[in-house]
Parts: structure tokens; C-alpha cells; sequence
């Protein structure tokens, strides 16, 4: 198999659902003090007349809360992975104040990139009535129930503004975990998983064409300069493998969908549900997420809403990547989405 190491990882990021459970200290909670520092630099935001992605980190001054996403941002990168923040009310503000207040956190982590084509740097995670099975369409465009997977950034991360009726909970799971539970049951499946796939852009690719996949063939599990990272989709890898013309089969394809099949096993796979300001921040490297399916409010202003951001991390704290890993969406090292002009 190549360049992965011959022997388990026993990092803080091969974290077990018991462990996460036991030891919250993952799970961190805004006090007043805090949310008065968010509402200020908002504030001073608008007092300046930036408008919403006109301002960076030094604009938005928050004297004490910075250290505090600098302690998320190393445990986002060099401990388990996920951080969850809570005790911001969103009904205290319109969305446009949401979106400034939400941007300000996210500068404050790493450096926002586009997520679609329409070069999106927020966007909303909602239903829009899309059948996820139909050609390119994204699954956070549905309510349907999502499969284990990686994002195309270092960083995701979702700011609840109203929870489903039901369902649609997070599931999470170490991707470090996956890869010694493989490697303990079939560790011949590293081979093809480390080798890399062309995974599908679903028309969003930096050529304009439906049928665009990743110029390169992206490793499953990459290790480079010490550090795992994971990159995986089962859909858009057997999706982009056909438009490639090389449809998976065999013990390859077998060893793909066993990757989503053990992240979501019990002992590995740890749930959550989404309270109202929750903001969930998760490491695409370290962690694979998924979603419940879910049924939502009848009424339109309640109905299931998240916010979104991509981020790739400061260049003084993200790991490296190899090359063939790092280019995801034919845009460069960690390159967002390409824009295309709308009709």
C-alpha cells in the first residue's frame, strides 16, 4: 500500500464514541461576556460600513473571545477534531446580522472558500425539494438522509438557526478510527483506498462540463509529513469513477463502501442533535459526517435552516497535504469551488 503507516494511529483524533461522550470538553459555551464582544464588533462592522465578506479577522475585534477560537481552532486541527459551540440565541437577530456575526467566527478560524458554483461563502443547508439521486445534485439540498463523508476544505462548519421536526441529526466519525478498524479487519483494501479515485464535481468542476471529475485520482487516506487525512464520498467516488469511465467493481468497489459502513457502525459513530445556535465545526481531514433524513415544520420560518461556511486554516497551523490529495475541485491546493457566471 502507499506512503500509510504499517501500524494504528493512536492520536487524539482516534477518538472512540464513548470517549467522546465522557470528556466534553470538546463542547465549549458562549457566556454573555461573550456574546456582548460578537454584538460589539458587529457594531463595529456596520459603524465602518463594511458590508458582509468586506472585513477580516483584525476588523473584528473580539478581545476575549479570539484566544478562545484559537484553543477551537487547535483542537480542530491537532485533537479530536470537532468543536461545538453553544448559548448564541439566533432569534435576537435578523438574518443579516446572523450572516455578519457568523462571517466574524469564521475569519476568526482560518479563511472562508467558495462551496458552489454560485461562489457562495455562506449558504443556507435547507431543503429545496431536490432528489438527491437525480445527476449533480447535492445532498445539502435535500432532506434525504446523507452518507458518510469529507467536504472539499480543511474546515465545515454549521450554524443552526432553526432544528427539523424530526430527524436530521449529525453523525460523526473519526476518520483516523476507520482507517485502524480497516486495517485490523481488511487491511487489503488499503491498498486500492490509498491508490485514489476520480471523485465527481456533480457540474460544478472549473470547466464548465456535467461530466467533470478530478483531474487527478484523490487517496481515500493520504499520510504525509506524519498526518492522516481522509477524503471521502461513496457517491461522488462510484459517480465519478462512471463519468471516468472506469466504473468501480470488485473487491474496489467493496472497499470503498466499507469505509461508510464502519463509520457509521455502533462503537464508532457518535450522534448529535442540533439545537437552535449551535455551531458545529468539524475537520475534514479527521472526521467523517453524515445526516439523518428528516421531516420538517409545515411553516416556512420554521422549517430546518443551517448556515454553512468552507474554510481552509491559517497556513502556520494547517498540516500539510500531498499534492495529489490537496487539489480536490481542479482549483489548485485547497482550492473552493469554481465560479461560474448565472444565467
Amino acid at each position: 500500500m502507499a506512503d500509510l503507516p504499517g501500524h494504528p494511529i493512536n492520536d487524539r483524533s482516534a477518538w472512540t464514541p464513548d470517549e467522546l461522550a465522557r470528556d466534553r470538553s470538546w463542547v465549549r459555551f458562549f457566556d454573555a461576556t461573550d456574546i456582548a464582544e460578537l454584538e460589539a464588533a458587529v457594531e463595529t462592522i456596520r459603524q465602518k460600513g463594511l458590508a458582509l465578506y468586506e472585513f477580516g479577522r483584525d476588523d473584528f475585534v473580539l478581545p476575549g473571545l479570539a484566544t478562545k477560537f484559537r484553543q477551537s481552532v487547535d483542537e480542530i486541527e491537532n485533537g479530536r477534531g470537532v468543536v461545538l459551540w453553544r448559548g448564541l440565541d439566533p432569534s435576537r437577530y435578523d438574518e443579516q446580522t446572523l450572516k455578519l456575526l457568523y462571517w466574524g467566527i469564521g475569519v476568526h478560524l482560518g479563511t472562508p472558500i467558495t462551496h458552489n458554483a454560485r461562489g457562495d461563502l455562506i449558504g443556507h443547508v435547507r431543503d429545496r425539494g431536490r432528489n438527491y439521486m437525480d445527476k449533480n445534485v447535492r445532498g445539502y439540498t435535500t432532506r434525504s438522509r446523507l452518507a458518510p463523508h469529507c467536504d472539499s476544505s480543511d474546515v465545515v462548519t454549521l450554524l443552526c438557526l432553526h432544528p427539523a421536526k424530526s430527524g436530521g441529526e449529525s453523525l460523526i466519525a473519526s476518520s483516523t478510527t476507520v482507517f485502524n478498524e480497516i486495517r485490523r479487519t481488511h487491511p487489503d483494501d488499503l491498498e486500492f483506498l490509498s491508490a485514489g479515485f476520480h471523485f465527481d464535481l456533480r457540474g460544478e468542476g472549473a470547466t464548465n462540463d456535467p461530466d467533470e471529475v478530478t483531474n487527478n485520482k484523490v487517496p481515500v487516506f493520504s499520510w504525509f509529513d506524519g498526518r492522516l487525512s481522509c477524503r471521502y464520498n461513496r457517491k461522488t467516488i462510484e459517480d465519478g469513477q462512471v463519468k471516468a469511465g472506469v466504473p468501480l467493481t470488485g473487491q474496489v468497489l467493496e472497499a470503498v463502501r466499507r469505509v461508510g459502513e464502519i463509520a457509521m457502525q455502533d462503537g464508532i459513530r457518535f450522534d448529535m442533535t442540533f439545537e437552535k445556535g449551535d455551531i458545529q465545526i468539524l475537520n475534514n481531514h479527521a472526521i467523517l459526517h453524515s445526516r439523518e433524513d428528516f421531516e420538517d415544520w409545515p411553516e416556512p420560518e420554521r422549517k430546518r435552516n443551517l448556515l454553512r461556511m468552507w474554510i481552509n486554516l491559517d497556513d502556520d497551523i494547517a498540516r500539510p497535504l500531498a499534492a495529489e490529495f490537496a487539489d480536490r475541485m481542479n482549483t489548485g491546493p485547497r482550492g473552493g469551488v469554481a465560479v461560474r457566471a448565472q444565467g
